[in-house]
């Protein structure tokens, strides 16, 4: 539990401090939370559920209720001390009403309310309240329910009491406001995302999270409850299920070092990524940081130091005649790393890597003694890890070799472009996009159709390889992956890096665009691509580079009124609106397209290519964890539950007969 200063439970309207105003919040929205779409809707939820992390990390809270509620608003509850009411010296009105209207006003800036706080700037609740129709706040505190309502972010008047209660906590009610969110429908899923998240993150608390939308088949609400007694071992297992570990045991410290608290959970599997998922104070840290850095350097250290020290080990490694390089360790590695900052310093392209300098070595240190006891204690496990970072040296030795010798047959040839690269004319990055396209009769009507000045076309034969089941070196023997990695100008083992790690500096196109048949099979192929740059090239992800782009299903035609439909629900509309009356509208005329090459280079420019009309689809590493279950799950070895995830989403995807 975090340490509080001797007035801890004096918590009062003295320890809320004033910032400044919250006018800008509804002009520029997106500033605040991100963007107005589905995105920035689910941050209100997130918002509105730290408040109550906070006062659980406390210690003062261990059960929040999330519900989604029919008439499109969300109530989050809790039972902890609940915000204080009482009389703000300075702003002379409640201080719940300062909460909840005024910017970067809260407890998590007076120390001794909050040690650490999952909010990045305080602008929290306030936000939710300022982007919302309408705000109904309700306090229990003192044996009294204390309410106040809002109006875009306006009270409508004073905090008054509604009644008596012996429980503690704060409700918050909050009707988004569809004149600023394009969306303000809540997606069951992502909120359950979330909500198990910090249900992990934090040992002990319990959320229960309730949809009062009656389902359409069975007309039952639902609700689902997540708690985690054992907190981050419960979370590498559940992100490693899909996978075949190398041994059953969770590596695990929670331990404190300089004034840090710090909380790792390890488990190794029989794969070849390294799968690290790292939290600040509940925030996803995507890019990493030093919490990161510090980890790693750890990892590296102890294992190596361990691995000499064990004569059967070095003599393994002297005999294969190989130099154990960092990543080595890291192959076939899940871990989640949690840390808690007082003030966290953020910085990075999406402000969610740490830079606090003092985390490092405290993590190192946490580190390096956690494992050293774990490799001492537990011998057989120990000889596991190193027989597999041998094996992952080996094989990254292979992989540097599959790559140089490819180099040099395309310097032999005379260039180090793919011939089936048909490139654009212009030459700066920014105004360049390429489309990978499936097979050589799209890509033939692709290159026909292109804006030959800014768009490349690489067209694919065939499925590329699964690099989910392959060791690392056999990727880099693959032609199609080759010609990929060739085309866009990513590259590898550049001086200073790990070998493996991708450098995005000589990029050659500002896009990277999958262009696939709608069909099954397409769907296929782009999940192999994606996998492909989520693990090997994941800069290319985080720097916003990958798209997908969405060639229509349908053409409908009516007399001489012809529109492209990209979706079942456009081509039912077309219908409901030219159609004669019957089911299928027969007066009407649909061309289902089965590939891109059923269309004329005409036709995939109108509506796949043309910037002015195309539809892209930008690949993004929303949630990192979750990526990496969905990848494992689909492109891995255990069918059961890809099978299990067919047949839920079954009812949502393009399924050709």
């Amino acid at each position: 539990m975090a340490d509080f200063q001797e007035n801890e439970n004096n918590y009062s309207a003295s320890n809320i401090q004033v910032l400044e105003g919250l006018e800008a919040v509804r002009k520029r929205p997106a500033m605040y939370i991100g963007d107005i779409s589905e995105k920035g809707l689910h941050h209100l939820i997130n918002e509105t559920v730290d408040n109550s992390i906070d006062e659980a990390m406390a210690g003062y809270c261990k059960n929040i209720e999330v519900t989604l509620n029919e008439d499109g608003s969300v109530t989050v509850e809790d039972d902890g001390r609940g915000i204080p009411v009482d009389e703000h010296k300075k702003l002379h009105k409640s201080a719940l009403e300062v909460v909840m209207t005024v910017l970067h006003a809260g407890g998590k800036f007076d120390k001794g309310s909050y040690k650490v706080s999952g909010g990045l700037h305080g602008v929290g609740v306030s936000c939710v309240n300022a982007l919302s129709a309408h705000m109904k706040s309700q306090v229990f505190r003192d044996g009294n329910i204390y309410q106040q309502e809002y109006e875009k972010g306006k009270p409508l008047y004073p905090v008054k009491i509604i009644g008596t209660t012996e429980k503690t906590g704060t409700r918050q009610q909050f009707w988004p406001d569809n004149s600023i969110f394009t969306t303000t429908t809540f997606q069951w899923d992502i909120v359950a995302r979330r909500m198990r998240e910090l249900a992990y993150l934090n040992a002990g608390i319990k959320i229960i999270l309730t949809d009062m939308h009656p389902h359409p088949e069975t007309g039952k609400t639902r609700t689902e409850t997540f708690h985690a007694e054992d907190g981050l071992k419960e979370f590498v297992r559940y992100v490693d299920r899909h996978r075949q570990h190398l041994f059953n045991d969770v590596i695990y410290l929670k331990t404190e070092k300089q004034g840090i608290p710090i909380e790792i959970a390890i488990m190794y599997n029989t794969d070849y990524t390294e799968n690290i998922h790292s939290y600040v104070n509940n925030i996803n840290t995507i890019e990493g940081g030093t919490h990161l850095t510090g980890f790693r350097t750890a990892l590296t250290r102890t294992l190596k130091a361990y691995a000499d020290g064990e004569p059967t080990i070095s003599k393994q490694i002297e005999k294969a005649k190989i130099e154990i390089a960092g990543e080595d360790f890291r192959e076939g590695l899940t871990a989640v790393i949690s840390i808690k900052v007082a003030e966290p310093q953020f910085e990075g392209q999406t402000k969610t890597k740490l830079g606090n300098s003092e985390v490092s070595g405290a993590v190192q240190q946490a580190v390096g003694e956690a494992l050293s006891n774990y490799l001492e204690e537990h011998p057989n496990e120990a000889k596991l890890i190193c027989n597999k970072v041998i094996l992952a040296a080996t094989a990254r030795i292979a992989a540097r070799n599959a790559r140089e010798s490819v180099q040099r047959k395309n310097v032999m040839s005379g260039g180090g472009l793919p011939g089936k690269l048909a490139d654009c004319s212009k030459k700066d990055p920014k105004d360049c996009e390429i489309f990978l396209v499936e097979g050589d009769s799209a890509g033939g009507s692709a290159k026909q159709g292109r804006d030959r000045y800014t768009q490349a076309i690489l067209p694919l034969r065939g499925k590329i390889l699964n690099v989910e089941k392959v060791q690392r070196h056999r990727v880099f023997e693959a032609e199609s992956v080759m010609n990929i990695i060739q085309s866009i100008g990513v590259r590898f083992g550049v001086e200073g890096e790990d070998d493996y790690e991708a450098n995005t500096d000589k990029l050659r196109y500002d896009k990277i665009i999958i262009m696939t048949d709608a069909d099954v099979d397409g769907s296929h192929i782009d999940t192999l691509i994606m996998t492909l740059f989520y693990r090997f090239m994941p800069k290319v992800i985080e720097e916003g580079h990958l798209y997908i782009a969405t060639p229509p299903l349908y053409k409908c035609t009516y007399k001489k009124i012809s529109e492209y439909c990209y979706t079942e629900q456009q081509r039912q509309m077309f219908i409901d609106k030219y159609g004669d009356g019957t089911e299928d509208g027969k007066n009407i005329h649909t061309q289902r397209y089965k590939g891109l090459g059923e269309m004329n280079p005409e036709q995939l420019w109108e509506t796949t290519m043309d910037p002015k009309t195309r539809l892209l689809k930008q690949v993004n590493i929303e949630n990192a964890a979750e990526a990496d279950e969905i990848f494992s799950m689909l492109m891995g070895d255990d069918v059961e539950p890809r099978r299990e995830f067919i047949e839920q989403n079954a009812t949502y995807a393009n399924i050709d007969a």
